[in-house]
């Protein structure tokens, strides 16, 4: 005797990744990168306040191809490590 547990008739539906969730680098696009900043850590006993700038890089190498969704690096938390825009890069200097 064989019974069906029939639950109803749900499907499906997929769904896009939760933040932070991202396609792996299947065709190494990024392989630099990642190295460098696994590198980093090995060297550095795996604080990664000390490789900030290779995370930065790595995250900015998986934006760039679209290995993640883009998001603004202030927004990583890489505020610090950026540039000031040209108009506020002199502005400290007394004429």
């Amino acid at each position: 005797m064989s019974t069906a547990m029939n639950f109803g008739s749900k499907t499906f539906k997929p769904r896009a990744p939760d933040k932070g969730a991202f396609p792996l680098d299947h065709f190494g696009e990024c392989k630099a990168f990642k190295e460098k900043f696994m590198r980093c850590l090995r060297d550095n006993r795996f604080d990664n306040a000390k490789c900030r700038l290779q995370s930065k890089d790595y995250l900015q190498c998986r934006m760039d191809n679209q290995l993640m969704a883009k998001e603004p690096l202030e927004k990583l938390g890489f505020k610090d490590l950026l540039e000031p825009p040209s108009s506020q890069a002199g502005s400290d200097t007394k004429p």
